[in-house]
């Protein structure tokens, strides 16, 4: 069932701890999460992450040498060894199961309320994420419970990170299409296959502003192009080749709102794109053995519901061939796409408005911590 609206009722505290495994997945989600529930929901925050240089990255306010500090009216503490809170809040989230430091379990127990203890799950569309979210995992020695928390696509599951302001900027910001130009951004892991991508979008109808994120990739495809001898899309008169340099967490809504086709990678910069209701291919973090495109599917099965066949197999080939470039070549699944654009353009925007039908992720977050605070 879909959470009703939290109802502040009285003033509480929420600590989230993160630790940054690699890239800006991590701090970027825990942070959009932090300032939300702190701004628009008057509660007393405190940021305990372990990497404060990629922090900055994100929000360039952040002091990285500093051991506390407050950003945006959320107190941000920096997780060394010797990391020691004097005490534990109401509602404590516990981000992709970073694990909580010993010392702040024990000030968990000493409150005279038990907190509300959250492990902040990744993102899936996979079916068995609704049978798991909020299931309880009683602490093995002290009188603690966690609660799984799983984000996802139905109201079964946590929700997205949507701030309430968000539709509304975009609705007056975004780009509208251009029957005889195409902005294309490129954000990818390095092993795409963004040469053969490129060479495909040299030949396509229209002129092409395709922009690259700075990175590894971004490099490659610079250093690409410069190789004499090669086929490069810049050989085509109607493409502009832009490598687009790393933006702040606040500007890259606005950078996606001002494109046409999104490839993204990753979780936030996946989730952005959806709000930003563009037709976009997602490029899923690896893992071994292919788990990977399980999660990819699983959400194609979800986006693609109700598409005519011929729309759906244009999504579906254009994501497989970004993410498994074995399987076939991205030139020829690359034209199908574009010829239906005008389709999944309108499709992006009903998928976004069918997403923001359902409660957000930190409205459900409250919504559990009102029901479970006396527990």
């Amino acid at each position: 069932m879909t959470s009703p609206p939290f109802q502040q009722s009285s003033p509480f505290t929420c600590d989230i701890f993160c630790r940054v495994i690699d890239n800006y997945g991590d701090i970027g989600v825990a942070w959009r999460l932090a300032r939300q529930l702190a701004t628009e929901y008057g509660v007393t925050v405190r940021l305990i992450v372990d990497d404060l240089i990629s922090f900055q990255k994100l929000f360039p306010a952040v002091v990285p040498d500093l051991a506390e500090q407050s950003v945006e009216g959320v107190a941000v503490v920096f997780w060394c060894d010797t990391l020691n809170l004097s005490s534990a809040s109401d509602l404590i989230i516990e981000a992709f199961g970073c694990e909580l430091p010993p010392s702040y379990l024990a000030q968990m127990t000493y409150r005279e309320t038990r907190p509300v203890w959250i492990n902040l799950e990744y993102l899936s569309a996979e079916s068995w994420v609704e049978n798991h979210h909020l299931l309880p995992s009683p602490h093995p020695i002290l009188p603690l419970t966690k609660f799984f928390f799983f984000p996802g696509f139905t109201p079964r599951t946590g929700g997205l990170i949507r701030e309430r302001d968000l539709i509304a900027k975009r609705d007056t910001t975004a780009l509208s299409p251009n029957a005889n130009m195409l902005h294309v951004l490129i954000f990818g892991y390095d092993w795409a296959p963004a040469e053969a991508l490129l060479v495909a979008i040299a030949q396509t109808n229209k002129h092409i502003s395709c922009s690259v994120a700075d990175g590894g990739l971004g490099q490659k495809l610079k250093h690409w192009r410069g190789t004499p001898g090669k086929n490069t899309p810049g050989a085509a008169p109607d493409v502009e080749f832009h490598i687009v340099s790393f933006v702040a967490q606040d500007k890259f809504d606005y950078l996606l709102w001002h494109q046409d086709v999104l490839f993204v990678r990753g979780e936030d910069s996946f989730v952005r794109a959806q709000w930003a209701a563009k037709p976009f291919v997602w490029q899923v973090y690896p893992q071994a053995h292919g788990v990977h495109l399980i999660k990819m599917d699983a959400f194609l099965g979800r986006y693609c519901a109700g598409l005519a066949a011929p729309v759906e197999a244009a999504v579906r080939e254009l994501w497989r061939a970004w993410n498994d470039p074995n399987t076939q070549e991205i030139g020829p699944v690359w034209a199908a796409f574009v010829d239906q654009l005008p389709v999944l353009n309108a499709h992006a925007k009903r998928w976004a408005h069918h997403l923001s039908e359902m409660p957000d992720l930190a409205s459900n977050l409250l919504s559990f911590y009102g029901k479970n605070v006396k527990i």
